[in-house]
């Protein structure tokens, strides 16, 4: 059985998700922290709340995908799921086995980690 705070923090990783399925920026936008730092592993990390935004609104002329999350733990101040994204990029449709790693702090995504294979983004 989670903790209150665990099962805020998975319903709000959940939301956050949707918010990225249907490009809604304000909400994504919602639930990061000022510091908060983005990191996909193939890219330098993204830092700050400024830079974040920049990064989210590059994405709202782009189609929406879906997020489809297979399984997810949450704890106090950590959430974690593996997913597979289906996405458009660069006008092609590209299916993405992702782990991700969010860190929680005071209700807002404080660090968002993910793993994917690169080479699945080079060869679109």
């Amino acid at each position: 059985m989670g903790t209150v705070a665990a099962d805020r923090n998975d319903r709000m990783v959940r939301a956050f998700l949707a918010a990225w399925e249907r490009r809604d920026t304000e909400h994504i936008m919602s639930c990061w922290a000022d510091d908060g730092v983005y990191h996909a592993i193939a890219i330098p990390p993204i830092v700050g709340r400024a830079a974040f935004r920049e990064f989210v609104t590059r994405f709202e002329r782009v189609p929406g995908g879906r997020l489809e999350i297979r399984h997810q733990v949450a704890s106090d101040d950590v959430v974690m799921n593996e997913r597979t994204d289906h996405i458009t990029f660069r006008g092609k449709q590209l299916v993405v086995p992702i782990c991700a790693v969010f860190e929680i702090r005071d209700g807002r995504i404080a660090a968002w980690r993910e793993y994917f294979d690169p080479a699945l983004f080079t060869s679109a």
